[in-house]
């Protein structure tokens, strides 16, 4: 029974290493989403190969479910791709915000169309956890990042956070059935596909990027990409969609412990992360609560 919520765990502390390794990184931020996608993919690409339970899977999946998964890796590149731009535009404090606010389109969905009955213990830890995470930005930041904010740049957050809600949702619905290994490859092969595309599109460069650039961006794959991502999905299968997507809200207080814990990096956080670190714990551990509604679904 605690092995989803370990998984949940180890998930959130691997992808919050992602923004040290993009920190560590001088390439664009179009070209590492790619080929930290890629990466992640040819290295699950042998376990396809070798494992013939997962080859003969994919051979026989619905064409409904191949259909499925290939839309939710467009919505998984475009996630990427929506919030990274945004940052052009807009200050990371309402970038943060507007794109980990996805528990509010995961909860309802969830629960009228996946049949996830939350308990009001639940709803108030969403809630909660939100909160965290405003007081943790906007008390590192200040309400005065919000003055440069452009309208274009808060609808690129807000559409990368819907993009990471339908992910979410998506993984959700397709790992019932799917296995994890075949559901990552096709997810992950897709949106390396199309974040290629867009990296045409933009510019971005695809080759000639340093060595220790493309070392930092595999070992990422192999942090975020690995441990992060597909262990997220692994316990999608076993935790309700709201509760998986409220343990995201995890990441920004994990890259800024990171940042501190790390002697290269040592970014002392402020007060303000403390206590709203503490809230997004808080909510966190309300939203993982047992419903008796939710058991007797």
């Amino acid at each position: 029974m605690n092995k989803p919520y370990i998984a949940l765990f180890i998930s959130v502390v691997s992808v919050s290493f992602a923004a040290i390794f993009i920190v560590s990184v001088d390439a664009p931020s179009l070209s590492i989403a790619f080929f930290r996608l890629l990466f992640t993919t040819m290295l699950i690409l042998p376990v396809v190969l070798l494992h013939k339970k997962t080859r003969d899977e994919l051979k026989t999946l619905p064409r409904w479910t191949l259909y499925t998964m290939i839309g939710i890796g467009v919505v998984l590149a475009a996630h990427f791709a929506l919030w990274i731009t945004s940052l052009e535009f807009t200050s990371v404090a309402s970038s943060v915000i507007l794109v980990t606010a996805h528990p509010v389109l995961v909860a309802p969905v969830s629960h009228y169309f996946f049949k996830e009955k939350a308990s009001l213990i639940n709803t108030i830890g969403i809630t909660i956890s939100i909160i965290g995470v405003a007081v943790l930005v906007l008390g590192n930041y200040g309400l005065g990042a919000l003055s440069i904010d452009s309208l274009e740049g808060n609808i690129l957050a807000i559409l990368g956070g819907v993009a990471a809600g339908i992910y979410i949702l998506g993984g959700r619905k397709m790992r019932k059935t799917v296995s994890v290994v075949s559901y990552a490859f096709v997810v992950y092969a897709v949106g390396t596909v199309v974040l290629f595309g867009i990296c045409l599109a933009f510019h971005s460069p695809l080759v000639n990027l340093s060595l220790r650039d493309y070392e930092i961006i595999f070992l990422m794959a192999i942090v975020s990409g690995l441990f992060g991502h597909t262990l997220y999905n692994w316990s999608l299968r076993h935790v309700r969609a709201s509760l998986a997507s409220v343990v995201l809200l995890g990441e920004p207080l994990g890259s800024t412990l990171l940042a501190f814990s790390l002697p290269w990096i040592q970014q002392i956080p402020s007060s303000y992360t403390f206590v709203g670190g503490g809230i997004i714990l808080l909510g966190i551990y309300l939203t993982s609560r047992p419903s008796t509604e939710l058991a007797s679904s």
